[in-house]
This record gives structure tokens, C-alpha cells and sequence, in this order.
């Protein structure tokens, strides 16, 4: 009886120690997957010493100190034919919403970022760095949950925006880019996209921006003659809860280029 016991105490100890590992690696979570937020800054600008100092603000100061804290691809954009003076497009990106609420405070105790911004930080009112900034934040879709940098090369960006009349139709248009594959058309005709995100603070909501990218305006043109007899396409918005008159009340389409600091 005692070896019996002992033979069976020792199968059920192996036992466990070959099943309690199992139920230990499949307790662990598995890792959550990123849905990046960005931030879409426009500076509107007085003169061409504003400009400069904005864009030397982003060189030495606001983008070395946003990659130290893990923020990576900033970027940063003039409009590629201005009718004035132009403004600057900055585009940052966040993995986390806290790294999007926290990173003031950090770049607040920040020595070198503050050493570094000190021309921009401290302009005085009677010459300031620029005339205002305007912000959004957005939130990645779900289709394209980070950012996807274009290979480095002389290229345009196209950045636009969908403004919709209500935020029924605003969620009707994201499950058109998400779940009926709008994005994948993006893709697979090359416009190389950028970014795709719902606009969740900032003006002239409900919108969505998203941005896309072409060698010059020629392949621009011929990109968006394909997209639009793409039978792909075709077969999306043909269907009636999809209609751009029901979901689109105004498109807004601005060309801008890197700036020479941009990591885009």
C-alpha cells in the first residue's frame, strides 16, 4: 500500500510539473497592439524669420526630445505652392494616449530641450516665433493602427480631410475605409498612405484626415484616375449607405513637402 501510494503520489507530481507551465504560459495576456494618436499642428506664420525659427525649433530642440522619449517619424511640412507666406504642417505621433497627455511635463523638466528651444520658447511678444497654432489629435484606424513612413525621396504629400455632417455619417465612413477595404485600394494602387485617423479633438468636427503620397502632381493625377475606375472602388460606393453625398459635406485637400528636418 505504501509503495503504491508513494508510485502514485510520484505520477501526479511529475504530472503537475508538466501541466502547471502549460496553465502558467497560457495565463499570460498576450500583448495588446499598438493604436497610435497623433497630433496635427498647423503654424501660421508672419514672415520667413518665423518660419525659420519654428523650423529650427523641431531641428535642435522639439523632435530630438520627442525621440528621446520614443515618439519616432515626426514630421514636418510647408506647403508645396503657398499664396502667402506659408504655414507648417507638424505631424506627431504617439504609441499611447498618456504619452500624448504626459509628454508636456516631460519636455517641461527637459534641460536640453529647454536649453536647446530656449529662441522659440521665450520669444518676446513684440517678435514672436509665429502668429498661432492650431491643434488636432486624432485617433489611428483600426485598419492602419500606425503610422507607415515613406521611403526618403523627393516626393509630394497630399493631406486631406473628410468633414461630415453628422457623426453617424462620420462612423459610416470609417467602417467604409476599415471594413469594406477603402484602405486596401489605397494601397494596392501605391499611394503610399501615411496615416489614416478620426479626428477626436479639434476644429470643424466630425471629420477624418488621412495622408498619401506621390512622386509629383503627375503621378497625383494619374493615381486618383485609377482609384476612380478601380472596379474595386466601384463596387464600394455604389452601395447606398456609402454615398459620398451622405457621408462627405466638404473635402479639403492641401500639398505640402518635407521640411529639411522632417523624419518624413
Amino acid at each position: 500500500m505504501k509503495r503504491r501510494s508513494f508510485v502514485k503520489a510520484s505520477i501526479m507530481t511529475s504530472a503537475a510539473g508538466v501541466v502547471m507551465p502549460q496553465l502558467g504560459k497560457s495565463a499570460i495576456k498576450p500583448k495588446i497592439s499598438i493604436r497610435q494618436f497623433y497630433e496635427l499642428r498647423v503654424y501660421t506664420l508672419k514672415n520667413e524669420q518665423q518660419q525659420g525659427l519654428v523650423e529650427e525649433y523641431f531641428a535642435n530642440a522639439f523632435i530630438p526630445a520627442l525621440n528621446r522619449y520614443g515618439s519616432k517619424n515626426i514630421g514636418l511640412f510647408k506647403e508645396l505652392k503657398p499664396t502667402e507666406q506659408t504655414k507648417l504642417y507638424a505631424f506627431i505621433p504617439y504609441n499611447t494616449w498618456d504619452e500624448l497627455m504626459t509628454i508636456h511635463d516631460k519636455l517641461a523638466a527637459d534641460k536640453l530641450y529647454l536649453a536647446a528651444g530656449q529662441a522659440y520658447l521665450n520669444a518676446p511678444a513684440t517678435d514672436p516665433a509665429y502668429d498661432r497654432i492650431e491643434s488636432s489629435v486624432l485617433k489611428a484606424f483600426t485598419h492602419m493602427p500606425v503610422l507607415q513612413a515613406p521611403q526618403k525621396k523627393s516626393r509630394i504629400f497630399e493631406l486631406r480631410r473628410y468633414e461630415h455632417a453628422s457623426e453617424g455619417a462620420g462612423k459610416k465612413k470609417l467602417e467604409m475605409f476599415n471594413d469594406a477595404g477603402e484602405i486596401d485600394i489605397f494601397k494596392r494602387l501605391g499611394f503610399n498612405p501615411v496615416f489614416f485617423g478620426e479626428t477626436i479633438i479639434g476644429e470643424l468636427r466630425p471629420n477624418l484626415i488621412y495622408m498619401v503620397t506621390f512622386d509629383d502632381m503627375a503621378a497625383h493625377d494619374n493615381h486618383w484616375k485609377a482609384f476612380g475606375s478601380d472596379p474595386e472602388w466601384k463596387k464600394i460606393s455604389t452601395i447606398p449607405d456609402y454615398a459620398d453625398a451622405k457621408l462627405v459635406s466638404r473635402i479639403t485637400s492641401t500639398f505640402i513637402v518635407p521640411a529639411a528636418c522632417s523624419q518624413i
